[in-house]
């Protein structure tokens, strides 16, 4: 498990630093987001997991960091409700580097994963080619921990493909 938790944080690092970001200016829309992926990757508890998540065009205190609120909920019923913060880095024309890192309230359902404490917290790194019409398709690891508030700290790990649809174009 503690390998599994090095590798995830080399790939977070190398991904940050190895991409050079040529324009810092992201779009200027709102995105409903829609995904689907596998819940806990690196260990033998895995699930489907599906994800929806709002992601306003609201500044906070700086250039393209943006508030984001979103469910998940996996094919074992285990949910996790809750928000946070996310940058937008525009890689080129059409990609865009995307962490983000947010708190919220999860329960188990039936899974036999137990992160071990009502609050977790999740981290994630996206990758993401933005289309013509704004829609963009992403994919997204993230790591979800109680920081340690539980007795104990299992954590778990999601790998995701995102479809962002630009909130004007549903309604």
């Amino acid at each position: 498990m503690k390998n599994h938790k090095i590798l995830f944080a080399a790939v977070v690092l190398a991904a940050c630093t190895s991409s050079p970001v040529t324009k810092l200016s992201a779009q200027e829309i709102d995105l409903l987001s829609f995904a689907i992926g596998h819940y806990d990757i690196f260990d033998n508890n895995s699930a489907m997991d599906f994800r929806f998540e709002y992601r306003p065009d609201s500044k906070v205190f700086i250039e393209n960091l943006k508030p984001w609120a979103g469910a998940e909920i996996t094919s074992d019923t285990s949910v996790w409700v809750g928000t946070g913060l996310l940058y937008d880095f525009k890689l080129s024309d059409n990609f865009f580097l995307t962490p983000s890192f947010g708190a919220g309230f999860y329960t188990k359902g039936s899974s036999d994963k137990d992160l071990d404490f009502p609050i977790q917290f999740r981290s994630q790194l996206e990758v993401s080619y933005q289309f013509e019409n704004n829609s963009r398709l992403g994919l997204g690891i993230s790591h979800m921990s109680n920081a340690n508030l539980g007795t104990t700290n299992p954590g778990t790990e999601v790998l995701s493909v995102y479809w962002h649809v630009p909130l004007e174009k549903i309604f």
